[in-house]
């Protein structure tokens, strides 16, 4: 029996008999050895002190009994040896603490098992990933490279929590208080099956976790149909009841006929272009490589209200090769920064030269009203 079962096996015998494990300690022994000489031969190592037997039981794997003791002293790992010499001289005794190092094992294996259990995965599935990895040089060695390729290849990653929790949504209309409109979750969802690493398993949880009402009766649906259904056919499922029943084409011609309203910032109506460009990508109305030029070209087609900052932004001269959508947004952005300090600092110019003239009027007046009496 391995030195990690022996060891399980004290600590789940300590809990049993409800003995504390930093004075426990467990030895083997022949079956006719006595009581008295477990603890007479225990107590000859001297940083135990006194030595009481606790439990026997025969172990028919090892034809051997195994001896559970507590020691008065606080039993500590670098001062008991690993084995003790019986009186008689006879073969010596293998002696079991529940030392860091057997803790710090103990500990691994149980998070090491939790992982799997939480991935779906096994000891087997956990050997059969990586069959052509070269023999390690320790059963150590072997589980760390084992457990770090599976990090690798089955958990999601620290920071993947951006997109852990989404919004409550039920399909209900109006959009109760506290959940997102179907867009607006939608959006989050599909960055959420598309960008994180974690199992199909565990996005699926995560996606009927934040659904109720007619909207998780939908996956309901999809997965009685199919009870191995993606995340992505659940998705799917939910648009085609209650996103838009526009085609690709639709959403195109719409987007083709935009414009900027009045009073809207020129950086407001490029987020609406891009949100709505988004859904004609996805829909298929438009290759993703003609993004950048359609979103410029309706861009300077739709802004009626800001043509002077079109022209400073030098954005028709571009169509040849169009700006992303950050790098656009970035240059609008600093240009309205500009012009709107430049307002300001035009306004405190004016104002300025307006208040002596007042000044000046009122002083006429009160001149007048003295001459008239």
């Amino acid at each position: 029996m391995a030195t990690t079962e022996l060891v399980s096996e004290l600590k789940r015998w300590c809990r049993g008999e409800g003995l504390d494990e930093t004075y426990a300690l467990m030895t083997i022994v022949p079956e006719e050895v006595e009581i008295h000489e477990v603890e007479e031969t225990l107590e000859t190592i001297k940083s135990l002190g006194r030595v009481r037997v606790r439990g026997r039981n025969f172990s028919a794997r090892l034809n051997q009994r195994m001896v559970l003791c507590e020691s008065r002293e606080t039993v500590k790992e670098e001062s008991v040896p690993p084995e003790v010499k019986p009186a008689d001289g006879g073969e010596a005794w293998p002696v079991i603490i529940i030392g860091k190092a057997q803790a710090a094992a103990e500990e691994f294996n149980s998070k090491l098992k939790g992982l799997l259990q939480a991935e779906g995965k096994t000891m087997e599935d956990l050997q059969s990933l990586f069959p052509s990895t070269p023999p390690p040089t320790s059963s150590t060695e072997s589980i760390l490279r084992a457990v770090g390729d599976l990090l690798d290849k089955t958990t999601k990653p620290a920071d993947g929590g951006s997109y852990g929790r989404l919004r409550m949504f039920s399909g209900a209309l109006p959009t109760p208080p506290g959940e997102e409109p179907f867009d607006h979750w939608l959006e989050q969802a599909w960055l959420l099956v598309e960008e994180t690493e974690c199992s199909d398993r565990e996005k699926r949880r995560r996606l009927i976790g934040s659904l109720k009402g007619p909207a998780l009766e939908i996956v309901k649906a999809v997965r009685h149909a199919n009870p191995d259904a993606s995340p992505k056919e659940c998705l799917e499922a939910l648009e085609s009841v209650f996103g838009s029943a526009e085609s690709g084409d639709d959403l195109y011609f719409a987007f083709r006929l935009m414009q900027q309203q009045k009073g809207e910032k020129l950086s407001d109506f490029l987020r609406r272009l891009e949100r709505s460009l988004a859904k004609v990508i996805q829909r298929g109305g438009l290759p993703a490589s003609c993004m950048d030029r359609a979103r410029l070209e309706q861009l300077l087609r739709g802004a009626i209200a800001s043509d002077l900052m079109l022209i400073q932004l030098r954005l028709r001269e571009r169509k040849a090769a169009p700006p992303n959508f950050l790098q656009l947004l970035t240059e609008i952005r600093a240009e309205e920064e500009y012009e709107s300090s430049r307002k300001k600092l035009s306004a405190s110019v004016h104002q300025v030269h307006v208040n002596p003239e007042v000044d000046t009027r009122q002083a006429e007046i009160q001149s007048l009203k003295a001459e008239i009496k």
